[in-house]
């Protein structure tokens, strides 16, 4: 019999055979994660992750204000507490959130739509492991670490008031941020920008009336300060549960059904746990040169301290548009669309990087238009327009560092380029130790090692990037 004698009739099929659903058509958002023009798409989805940022500025300033108003006690006992809900808040919004953006976007690039579902129930899970190691801890340990940074009689109280509340309530936070990035791992980073910047204009709104008192509420001083932080954040975590859990939502955060499984964790642990370090460790940087630099006086900490100042409005930047490479070089990793990815990465690592060093050599050349906005002390003024005439030139190099941090978590790795930070940290403080105590060279070559730290990181992560491989394909038997 030839094959073109035999005829299946479609009902005969359609009895035959179970009916196979139909594959869920690919998002618009992941549509335009893999064809949308680089630069622009680049540049579009950044813009609400840098206006988050400048919410957490405004939650700084406007909770010094208010506590401020209470007196000293309270505004220095709620800044040994606040250090910690910072830590927490980065922690969960770039180093572990990374994690899970990354990973959802590469599951959702590779059309495993199902396993970026489950992805979301472990981020879930693991939100909540995280805020209660975070609250046992510090809840057991604030006395003891709040007595050791400074905290005693009156402003020991205060910080505990603040800290009890806050930290009890780390779970808001944690569940906000790590069900807000696997959005973010879609496509959507204004779904949790949104939030976030609601949850600091309610916090705005809501901390003075508890800290203060008015009509039925009663003046519960710093603790109100905490109650605003909690409760906004609980509602907005519950916004994003209910966004994850309708239909407007690429990918659906299911409780039924679903078991824990190690290899969903790995796949957010192998990104996230290497950023959380990362963060640590550019934090770490700046203790330990302020440190280095206390050695010659308190106007050289003062000076190098408000030159290194401007490194914290570079993350910022770079995490702005770092999230939004993840997302980008993750869908396009997870594709196979192995060029893409790698015209992302380089095109979001040198928009940083240039953005970055535009921004260092403007104070290289015009240190006081910085330093001018801290001090107007002679000394502090000399020193710091010394570090930033020193720094400020490779601060490009700092800001491709960052960018191509991000790049590695979107491609699934993270590893080398927190080595790479942490040789960073070695290099600066090592050279810097040598220069000062072995050298003879000083402020200027503890300044200058601080420079190298930021070229020999730029070279180490582009090394690190470039080294990285598509995975294997299969072979057919």
């Amino acid at each position: 019999m030839s094959d073109q004698s035999i005829t299946i009739r479609p009902t005969t099929l359609a009895a035959s055979f179970p009916a196979i659903p139909p594959a869920r058509p690919v998002a618009a958002r992941t549509k335009l994660l893999l064809e949308g023009p680089i630069l622009a798409t680049l540049l579009r989805l950044a813009a609400p992750n840098v206006l988050n940022l400048l919410a957490f500025v405004a939650v700084v300033t406007f909770d010094g204000f208010f506590l401020g108003r209470i007196g000293t006690n309270a505004l220095a006992g709620a800044s040994l507490a606040f250090p910690w809900i910072m830590l927490i808040l980065q922690t969960t919004n770039s180093g572990m959130g990374a994690g899970v953006s990354s990973a959802v976007a590469r599951a959702l690039g590779a059309g495993k739509r199902e396993r970026a579902d489950e992805l979301a129930f472990h981020a879930f899970l693991l939100a909540l492991a995280l805020a209660g190691i975070f609250s046992t801890v510090m809840l057991l340990a604030a006395p003891f670490i709040f007595g050791w940074m400074g905290g005693r009689d009156k402003m020991l109280m205060d910080a505990l008031s603040y800290a009890n509340v806050a930290f009890s309530g780390v779970v808001c936070i944690t569940v906000l941020n790590l069900l807000g990035n696997a959005v973010r791992g879609t496509g959507n980073m204004s779904l949790h920008a949104g939030v976030l910047i609601g949850c600091v204009i309610a916090h705005i709104a809501l901390a003075p009336i508890l800290i203060f008192g008015y009509g039925p509420f009663p003046a519960l001083g710093p603790a109100g300060a905490g109650w605003g932080l909690v409760i906004p954040f609980g509602v907005g975590s519950l916004i994003m549960i209910l966004y994850l859990r309708s239909s407007r939502s690429i990918i659906h955060l299911k409780f039924r059904g679903l078991v824990p499984r190690w290899a969903l964790f790995a796949d957010i642990l192998k990104v996230g746990v290497p950023g959380l370090i990362n963060t640590s460790i550019t934090n770490l940087s700046v203790v330990v040169l302020t440190g280095i630099a206390g050695q010659f006086g308190a106007e050289t900490a003062i000076g190098y301290a408000m030159g290194a100042r401007l490194e914290y409005i570079m993350q910022p930047i770079a995490f702005g548009f770092g999230t939004a490479i993840v997302a980008m070089v993750g869908t396009n990793w997870g594709a196979q669309q192995y060029g893409r990815a790698r015209q992302i990465a380089w095109t979001g690592a040198a928009t940083i990087a240039l953005l970055c060093g535009t921004l260092g050599l403007i104070v290289a050349l015009q240190p006081s238009i910085w330093l001018g906005l801290f001090s107007d002390d002679a000394e502090v003024a000399r020193l710091g327009a010394m570090y930033l005439r020193i720094v400020g030139p490779v601060y490009v190099c700092f800001g491709l560092g960052l960018g191509l941090f991000f790049v590695s978590q979107g491609y699934g790795r993270g590893f080398t380029a927190m080595i790479a930070n942490a040789v960073r940290l070695l290099v600066s403080a090592g050279a810097g130790l040598a220069s000062v105590y072995w050298l003879g060279l000083g402020v200027t070559g503890l300044f200058a090692a601080t420079a190298a730290g930021f070229c020999i990181y730029a070279a180490l992560t582009a090394l690190a990037v470039v080294r990285i491989s598509p995975p294997a394909t299969p072979t057919a038997r």
